[in-house]
């Protein structure tokens, strides 16, 4: 299981709507998900809007294209752009960069 760290900025005026929206995911959205491969996937965000995502996964690409394939991430992804920085035009799950693990204690 590969684990995932990735960053993105939200824009300071949308923080307290990107909280909101994530404390109703919607339940498909969750499904989809788990079913394209997301283990143990977590979000924080801290007040500056500095978004720390963690994730564990199988395969990266595969999890990643699974999600590209559903209609409900494209309806999601969508409605969350908007609340991102520097993403030059492309959707949240598009734009993060993992980061590279140096270091695990196991």
């Amino acid at each position: 299981m590969r684990r995932v760290c990735f960053l993105l900025k939200v824009r300071a005026d949308r923080l307290d709507e990107y909280r909101e929206r994530h404390a109703a995911v919607w339940p498909e959205m969750r499904e989809a998900l788990q079913t394209a491969g997301w283990r143990n996937y977590s979000l924080f965000l801290r007040e500056d809007g500095l978004l720390v995502g963690y994730l564990e996964t199988g395969d990266l690409d595969a999890a990643r294209a699974a999600m590209a394939r559903t209609e409900v991430n494209a309806r999601w992804q969508a409605e969350m752009a908007p609340f991102f920085e520097d993403l030059g035009g492309r959707s949240p799950d598009e734009g993060f960069v993992p980061l590279r693990e140096i270091f695990h204690l196991d």
